[in-house]
């Protein structure tokens, strides 16, 4: 019969052999979370981002195909100069979008949903035109949609992804705007994309009156939602890197850099203060030439990556490279 204090020695002499043990197997990490970050071709202080940082990155989606607004074939408006001086590792990409002379155009979209023949020669003409240009992926990014557009906005991109999975073309991903589940639901596009890429910025847009680009309350609402509709290994969350400078007298805002950011708070002689509520930085001048401006830098950008890691979510993009504080990369 053993007696209590000879159980107590027990207990420890076993667990003191279960600690031995597990000092003997191998540690297993935690991943790291998939990274891609978007260039704007049309500005040189992206290319040059994107030649330094691409090393830490596994995706770059360096290239826009646009879509002409009345044959929907594919148009490369800009000359890819960076491919070919990123690592071999680093996977390129091209977005295909129906982006033209300053804005989106649906209606594209929904001619080419009832006219399946071109929508055919449009989607080949794409897959085609990727191929040719060296990507291994492509981003299809059409916005501007409504809710009464889903299943032509679904048809579209079901034909141009399976078009693109034919040539090759791995992954194929979707841009949904963040919020809007009525024209954008996950689940119409589940089946045909391999990643849904929810654009977590705009809270507070160009014409909006001035706020935070993306606070992480916001940002953790808005996820959740696109991760109760698809799972999050289907998700991809893109965070801003950027901010909007709201000038006095003027209806839209002007997209600026961190660096802007900081050089126009010197000049005017204000500070460039964190905002509590929105872990975003915050200036602004007064005065019939005033302005308010909201940017994007490293801290807001840790605290909306840890908001997107405490919802499972694993694969991070980063709208875009050059206008970045460049303490994200530390």
């Amino acid at each position: 019969m053993v007696q209590r204090g000879d159980n107590k020695c027990l207990l420890g002499a076993a667990l003191l052999s279960l600690c031995a043990a597990c000092t003997s197997l191998p540690l297993v990490p935690r991943s790291a979370p998939e990274r891609w970050a978007f260039t704007a071709p049309w500005d040189s202080r992206s290319d040059a981002s994107a030649r330094t940082h691409a090393a830490q990155l596994d995706a770059v989606v360096l290239d826009w195909i646009m879509l002409d607004t009345l044959t929907g074939l594919p148009n490369r408006p800009y000359v890819d100069s960076v491919s070919r001086s990123l690592p071999r590792a680093t996977r390129r990409l091209a977005m295909v979008t129906s982006y033209a002379q300053d804005r989106f155009h649906p209606a594209l979209i929904r001619r080419l949903a009832m006219d399946s023949l071109a929508l055919a020669r449009s989607a080949a003409a794409i897959a085609s035109t990727a191929r040719s240009g060296g990507y291994s992926g492509l981003v299809i990014d059409f916005e501007g949609m409504t809710g009464a557009d889903t299943a032509l906005t679904r048809e579209v991109i079901g034909v141009v992804a399976r078009a693109a999975h034919d040539a090759g073309l791995a992954p194929v991903a979707v841009a949904l705007p963040a919020s809007d589940t009525v024209a954008y639901p996950a689940r119409l596009f589940g089946a045909s994309v391999d990643l849904l890429i929810v654009m977590l910025y705009d809270e507070h847009w160009s014409t909006s009156p001035p706020g935070p680009i993306a606070s992480p309350n916001w940002v953790r609402r808005t996820l959740a939602l696109r991760v109760q509709e698809s799972g999050a290994n289907r998700v991809m969350a893109a965070l801003p890197m950027y901010g909007y400078v709201w000038r006095a007298n003027q209806p839209v805002a002007e997209v600026i850099s961190y660096d802007e950011a900081r050089r126009m708070a010197t000049e005017a002689g204000v500070a460039l203060d964190r905002d509590p509520a929105s872990s975003t930085l915050h200036a602004v001048r007064a005065g019939p030439n005033g302005w308010e401006l909201w940017v994007s830098d490293a801290g807001l950008v840790s605290a909306l990556e840890r908001e997107v890691a405490a919802l499972g979510v694993r694969r991070l993009a980063y709208w875009r490279l050059g206008l970045e504080d460049r303490a994200v990369w530390k």
